[in-house]
């Protein structure tokens, strides 16, 4: 059963501006690892490739990013074991810090895409309720249902 997670995070400033160029310069890069990682499947974008322009949030800072891995190794993977883990060290320069949870897993069913008012659902219940079948977090993952 594929698992499809969300990850907010809180811009410092528009992708436009020189505070976000050192994140916006390594989009492209850090999708394309993802595209070829072991275990992905899809992700949320635009026709330019990445997300950043996807106003999910009222806050037009709040970015969003979407996934879908074949399971929760080939995210973490990705997340804690690639390049993608430099954007983690660097994050304090381009992200504030949000003080409910950023990231929320979940397990879809085969062939199905999560949509934004799902994965916006799913990161309010965890953020409500805690970790459950419903949405988890790499902390206290829950198996497939």
């Amino acid at each position: 059963m594929p698992l499809a997670q969300i990850n907010i995070a809180l811009a410092r400033d528009n992708m436009e501006s020189d505070t976000m160029k050192g994140f916006v310069d390594r989009l492209d890069e850090i999708n394309e690892l993802a595209d070829q990682s072991p275990g992905f499947i899809w992700r949320l974008q635009t026709e330019d490739g990445d997300a950043t322009s996807i106003q999910a949030f009222t806050d037009p800072n709040l970015i969003v990013n979407m996934s879908v891995w074949g399971d929760i190794e080939s995210l973490k993977n990705f997340v804690y074991r690639s390049m993608h883990v430099e954007l983690i060290k660097d994050r304090e320069a381009w992200f504030k810090k949000i003080a409910s949870a950023h990231q929320v897993l979940w397990w879809i069913p085969e062939g199905h895409e999560p949509s934004i008012k799902e994965a916006k659902e799913r990161i309010e219940y965890f953020n409500a309720n805690g970790s459950s079948a419903h949405a988890f977090s790499f902390a206290k993952p829950f198996p497939e249902t």
